[in-house]
């Protein structure tokens, strides 16, 4: 039998989870946890076969649930499954350790033969995962200070604002939004936050 652990802070996605693996033969849902930090605590209780994991979460990030099991339990195996197919997402999600990254629009098609493929020892991407992440492959990425400017642009800032609040002068600023403007190919503020939060650079 495969041992599932369920995290979402949406009952409806854990009855629906619930749902589609008590009719399966050939594994078992254990236990179900609501955030990153419950979901911590029940691997640690149950130590399951393979994890579901939902990314954004109250109290502990999907993210930093993942890096904390793998931490202590390196050989987890965990999928990830989100609403959100941005390529820096996909990309911190493979790079903290999870084995299978799955788009919720597709769980009934395809979440049982992920479930399988993973206990197999496999690693799986949806296919609009694995097309944000070819899309944007030869993309520059924005440096750690061009992504705190880009949070406090998403809140509403103005350069000026920006330039207090990072103590930075107001020309510095201006030179870090021209480089998102054009690493993120948009021509505004606006349509850049729009592109950076698709993509997972940022979120709100």
């Amino acid at each position: 039998m495969i041992r599932v652990l369920s995290v979402d802070d949406h009952p409806v996605v854990r009855e629906g989870i619930a749902a589609l693996i008590a009719r399966q033969s050939d594994m078992e849902l254990i236990a179900e946890a609501s955030n990153g930090r419950e979901a911590v605590e029940q691997f640690r209780s149950h130590h399951p076969d393979v994890t579901l994991m939902d990314l954004q979460m109250p109290e502990m990030s999907g993210i930093d649930a993942l890096s904390a099991i793998r931490g202590e339990f390196p050989d987890a195996r965990i999928i990830v499954l989100t609403s959100y197919a941005g390529d820096v997402q996909v990309s911190r999600a493979l790079r903290s350790g999870a084995r299978a990254y799955l788009l919720k629009d597709m769980l009934r098609k395809e979440l049982l033969d992920t479930i399988r493929a993973v206990h197999a020892g496999h690693k799986r991407l949806s296919s609009e995962a694995a097309s944000e992440i070819a899309e944007h492959a030869t993309d520059d990425a924005l440096s750690p200070r061009e992504i705190d400017v880009l949070r406090l642009i998403a809140a509403g800032n103005g350069n000026k604002e920006i330039a207090a609040q990072l103590k930075l002068s107001e020309e510095t600023v201006k030179s870090h939004v021209k480089n998102i403007l054009v690493k993120l190919g948009v021509n505004d503020r606006t349509h850049a936050v729009t592109v950076a939060l698709k993509r997972g650079i940022i979120d709100l």
